[in-house]
């Protein structure tokens, strides 16, 4: 058995160990707090963004916008059909509801036609997700958005690094988000970002994440309100520290992985692989292929094929809408009917391994496999 290709992980270098060490040996006393400060000044410099709040996880920045922005019962949240469960989750910890919009047939994220459709007058934000490294199209969304007052958390957790129209993703709306998850182009195990230009929202995020204590009140523990424990451990803060000092360098490490692939595939008919249209610049932080439906094969059946050669693969998301977790909701049966690219896509979609330390031979032996099950020596 040839050794295991997995499907993703973290480029760790001496820079971000040394960097942790130095936050555990003195992060502490007079220096507490100083590692995150230096993470959030750093990553803010680097969006050209005026504020950024370190947090546990991507997941909890999402909730802490939608509480910033007072989002709650009665609220309606518009998000892509295709996402992780985490870009819609939030909605529920507010009380609000989440309602799904389909996706673009090129870009594979949220379609800004498919979101006029959903808008109701309970309507009070957009989601938009990057998918795969790939940011949607910020122009049109923003006009949806401007057209009927709606608010933007734009959720970049894939997209660190990518740009559309030469600008960075997370930068385009009231809020954006980030993740630095393990499987990520940039990483601190866990943990994530809170951004925004919006000085009101980000002193509400700050009182909202460190359980309703404000500023003034730090030092004597004074609590004005019931709220959340979102802030990130100075080890965490020092490690994407020193992964952020090498952003450049991580995300030409994914473009360069994609290429492989691209260059290997580009013959194989019936494939489509990420696309990178015009004004768009991605990260590809998961190299992603749909298999057209003459090949007849879902992405379960392919999983499985590529595990009997010890490669790790993924599937293409799931429909929110088709989860167990929202099935029975008025909003996922409207989505089952009206998202019709969504449901098209996901069944035939793949995620190929994108590891940081996958080699190119090893990229040369994913693709000889994919050949093989299709029947193209």
């Amino acid at each position: 058995m040839s050794e295991r290709i997995p499907i993703a992980g973290p480029w760790i270098t001496e820079k971000e160990v040394a960097y942790a060490a130095e936050a555990a040996a003195d992060g502490w006393y007079e220096r507490a707090g100083f590692y995150v400060q230096r993470f959030e000044e750093a990553f803010a410099k680097y969006l050209g963004i005026e504020h950024a709040v370190a947090v546990p996880h991507c997941t909890s920045a999402i909730h802490l916008s939608l509480a910033g922005l007072g989002i709650g019962p009665d609220d309606e949240v518009i998000v892509p059909d295709i996402t992780w469960i985490a870009s819609a989750a939030p909605t529920h910890y507010v009380g609000a509801t989440p309602v799904f919009a389909d996706i673009d047939e090129t870009t594979w994220c949220i379609s800004a036609e498919s979101v006029r459709k959903c808008i109701t007058n309970r309507t009070k934000a957009i989601i938009p997700v990057g998918l795969y490294g790939l940011t949607p199209d910020m122009d049109a969304l923003r006009d949806v958005a401007q057209e009927h007052g709606l608010r933007i958390i734009e959720d970049a957790a894939q997209t660190i690094g990518s740009k559309y129209k030469g600008q960075l993703a997370g930068t385009f709306g009231d809020a954006g988000v980030f993740s630095f998850h393990g499987t990520k182009t940039m990483t601190t195990g866990e943990g994530g970002m809170f951004v925004t230009d919006d000085d009101e929202l980000y002193d509400r995020v700050q009182v909202l994440r460190d359980h309703g204590r404000t500023k003034a009140n730090f030092r004597n523990f004074y609590n004005t309100e019931v709220a959340f424990k979102y802030r990130m451990s100075s080890l965490q803060a020092a490690f994407g520290f020193g992964q952020l000092e090498r952003i450049d360098e991580l995300v030409a490490r994914k473009r360069e992985i994609f290429g492989w692939y691209r260059d290997r595939l580009a013959e194989v008919p019936g494939l489509r692989l990420n696309a990178e249209p015009p004004d768009y610049f991605s990260t590809f932080w998961m190299t992603t292929v749909i298999v057209e439906a003459d090949y007849g094969l879902t992405n379960q059946e392919l999983m499985a094929a590529f595990a009997e050669h010890a490669i790790d693969t993924r599937p293409f998301f799931h429909p929110l809408s088709a989860l167990p977790a929202f099935s029975d909701t008025p909003q996922a049966a409207d989505a089952t009917t009206r998202n019709t690219v969504a449901y098209a896509l996901s069944p035939r979609g793949l995620n190929l391994p994108s590891a940081m330390r996958i080699t190119e031979t090893q990229v040369d032996r994913v693709c000889s496999v994919l050949r093989k099950i299709l029947g193209r020596n």
